[in-house]
């Protein structure tokens, strides 16, 4: 029942002197201020059991104690866990409601050391900030900089802002209004004793260099592009906001090349980082950093592919597993907003779902956001070649339907790429949805035809339909991955056929790995039934479905 070892939400204190109660107290609010956990008392930090102190085998009197010690009062729960022996164990909720200080004054937090041992250490007012905008309490973005005045807005940087309104399609009635109504409806100054002052936003969007250096000195952005291991590009940059991106595109530009692939009668170019997903994860980056950390927004390029990086964890209640299902929120909402009216945010506030969508409309590998930490959200986008199959069967559906495919349906069919003859719960599993949510988006594509349905019962299986695979080679591979049963040979020579011009005795032979006398009978029986017909005869004889 005892755990081995301390972690970020396990503690072990010796209590064999009486651990001091301010200490307890101090313990309790670290816990309540990060992600909560269990403070046990009576446990070295080896891990030995040693037990409980007699002035602290009371968990009633203990758990009102540590309630009267903090502010707000955490409500903990205790209870005597009996061992070799007796051990306290102090759970601590984490805090939704604010910052927990104890009645001395004291604020503290947990931490994870280089070593991977937990630790108390102090926070600091700088860190309040970043705190309640996790909890989404406070949003640092919309704080006016009482130090600030509408001098150090850039007038170069505003006429910038006007232009990007129509290049990007932005709130049109943004152009019309005077400077003032402008910076008041983006959120750009605060009124404070009948005067303008400028928020962090406004200074981020069109500050002078020089007053964002002064008032907002974390905010910084590079560039970097590395070939092998020969640095091509290293641009470390510190702009207005709408600057910054604007560079960053540029460099892009340069740095994204584009290969064809046939889509029917045509070769349509397609980049290697898809441009509305990149643009849409450098919004993501810079309206989610923390502002209040020093670091960068770095964008770095190299052979494997891109990566996208930003100061500042997930937000609460968003993680690697729930990106796409959890609630768009974010850290900055000011800066959200003022994207999203500019036009270079998506308005839904779903831009993650357009990062998945730019490599899953061409079948290249997802997004990866395995390196974030709790500090930092790296995004890395794989680089490779599209898969003109899915490319083709994305297209012709899309514009069957008039509209795009949902992000659900394209991570389902990405999964069936590469997950042929799944499950459902394997599905499921896989795009982190509900069973009854993947069977309906199923059912739809098995009633338009992209995706083909075997077996019955709880051995029902399902895999892309034929529509995806253009080749005979393809073909063959896809028949193959429906059923390998002998007594079902017939019909997956006829459905290889069905699909083809012709068949050969070699294709029967990839197809079904046997001899070629066995093919031979096999396709000698099916031309007796009628089935198919030869073209020609001898060794290299070819078939043709007759349709009988």
């Amino acid at each position: 029942m005892l755990p081995k070892k301390e972690t970020l939400t396990i503690e072990f204190k010796s209590d064999i002197k009486k651990y001091p109660d301010s200490d307890i107290f101090d313990a309790v609010v670290a816990f309540a201020n990060t992600e909560g956990g269990d403070l046990y008392l009576g446990i070295e930090d080896s891990g030995e059991v040693t037990g409980v102190h007699e002035a602290h085998k009371n968990p009633t009197t203990l758990s009102a104690y540590i309630a009267n010690n903090t502010i707000p009062p955490v409500s903990i729960r205790a209870e005597i866990i009996d061992d070799i022996y007796p051990v306290l164990k102090i759970t601590v909720p984490k805090s939704y409601s604010g910052i927990v200080a104890t009645i001395s004054g004291k604020v503290s937090r947990r931490r994870i050391k280089a070593d991977g041992t937990p630790e108390n250490v102090p926070m600091y007012p700088s860190e309040f900030a970043t705190r309640l905008s996790d909890l989404r309490m406070l949003d640092y973005s919309a704080m006016p900089v009482t130090e600030a005045t509408l001098s150090d807005f850039d007038p170069v940087e505003i006429e910038h802002l006007r232009s990007l309104i129509m290049a990007y399609n932005g709130d049109k009635s943004l152009v019309d209004l005077s400077d003032e109504e402008l910076f008041k409806a983006l959120g750009f100054v605060r009124e404070l004793n009948d005067m303008l002052i400028p928020t962090i936003t406004g200074l981020l969007f069109i500050g002078k260099r020089v007053a964002i250096k002064k008032h907002i000195p974390t905010h910084a952005a590079s560039f970097q592009v590395l070939v092998g291991t020969e640095v091509r590009v290293n641009d470390d940059m510190s702009l207005p906001l709408l600057s910054t991106i604007d560079k960053i595109n540029t460099y892009m530009e340069a740095w994204n090349p584009e290969q064809e692939i046939e889509m029917g009668l045509f070769r349509v170019p397609v980049p290697d980082f898809n441009k509305r997903a990149f643009r849409e994860a450098i919004v993501n980056a810079f309206s989610h950093r923390d502002y209040t950390k020093m670091g960068r927004v770095r964008v770095a390029i190299n052979d494997e592919g891109l990566t996208i990086a930003n100061p500042g964890g997930f937000i609460e209640g968003v993680s690697i597993h729930n990106l796409l299902t959890a609630e768009p929120h974010g850290r900055n909402p000011q800066i959200a907003d003022a994207l999203k009216r500019i036009g270079l945010a998506e308005k839904t506030g779903r831009g993650i779902d357009r990062i998945y969508e730019g490599s899953l409309i061409y079948g290249n590998p997802l997004p990866d956001y395995s390196a974030s930490t709790s500090v930092t959200v790296s995004l890395f986008i794989p680089r490779s070649k599209p898969d003109p199959q899915i490319a083709k069967l994305v297209s012709n559906e899309q514009n069957k339907l008039g509209r795009p495919l949902s992000l659900n349906t394209l991570m389902v069919l990405n999964a069936l790429k590469d997950l042929p003859k799944s499950t459902i719960d394997q599905i499921a599993a896989s795009v982190n949805l509900s069973e009854i949510a993947t069977k309906n988006i199923l059912d739809s594509a098995i009633e338009s035809g992209i995706v083909d349905i075997y077996g019955s019962g709880r051995n029902r299986t399902y895999i892309l339909s034929p529509k995806v695979y253009s080749t005979k080679s393809q073909k063959i591979g896809y028949v193959r991955q429906v059923d390998i049963d002998e007594t079902r040979y017939p019909e997956l020579i006829v459905n290889m056929a069905k699909s083809n011009e012709y068949i050969a005795r070699a294709d029967v032979v990839q197809l079904l790995h046997v001899d070629e006398n066995k093919a031979y009978r096999l396709l000698k029986s099916l031309v007796d039934n009628d089935i198919l017909e030869p073209i020609n005869k001898g060794r290299y004889a070819k078939y043709r479905y007759c349709g009988n």
